[in-house]
């Protein structure tokens, strides 16, 4: 996975190498302040590059427990906050936040809890509950420290009411690395990066 930062935007662009029957699959994710981030996967067995509305968001990524929903960028004024008690996980203070997506959001969820890491600000575990209010994921994140930067080196979905789990893991993190911002276009989804 390729990511930058420019202009308040997030841009990512990943390339699937493994499994073999995924291999060159490609997505790509520029997130904008107040509107709807654009999505777009290169599928190359149907040669053609699907944009994801936000009516799809809730769909599945790639068959794994996370949703292009769950890929995106929360704005910050879509959802309303409450505070909850702050709690320890795993031997960190975190605050703890109940998190409800405003009506004009169209989400797969009615809302999370989300809990941040004091020290990095960094989300550390959340629930996600469905539209009727009951659970529907569990998630868990691990992060380090890189180069003065707090970096995600995993998250684990367990989707309770199918009863699955998801790991992703990322194992080369490297920062700064002065990526162009042109590598963020849809015609780049075809290009399978060399190793």
């Amino acid at each position: 996975m390729v990511s930058r930062s420019l202009d308040g935007n997030k841009k990512q662009i990943i390339w699937f190498l493994e499994p073999k029957d995924d291999k060159g699959v490609a997505f790509l994710k520029i997130e904008h302040e107040n509107k709807d981030d654009e999505m777009r996967m290169w599928l190359p067995a149907f040669n053609k590059v699907r944009r994801i509305s936000s009516k799809k968001k809730g769909d599945s990524f790639m068959g794994s427990d996370l949703s292009y929903e769950d890929l995106s960028n929360r704005d910050i004024d879509d959802h309303t906050y409450n505070r909850i008690d702050d709690e320890i996980i795993d031997e960190k203070s975190c605050y703890v936040l109940e998190v409800i997506p405003n009506s004009k959001v169209r989400s797969s969820y009615s809302k999370h809890i989300t809990w941040i890491d004091k020290e990095s600000l960094m989300i550390i575990k959340e629930q996600s509950f469905d539209r009727r209010g009951a659970l529907k994921k569990k998630k868990k994140f691990s992060h380090s420290e890189l180069n003065g930067y707090f970096v995600m080196n995993s998250v684990f979905v367990e989707d309770v009411q199918k009863n699955h789990k998801t790991e992703v893991s990322f194992d080369e993190l490297r920062v700064d690395t002065g990526i162009s911002p042109n590598l963020f276009q849809e015609k780049n989804l075809k290009r399978l990066p060399r190793n």
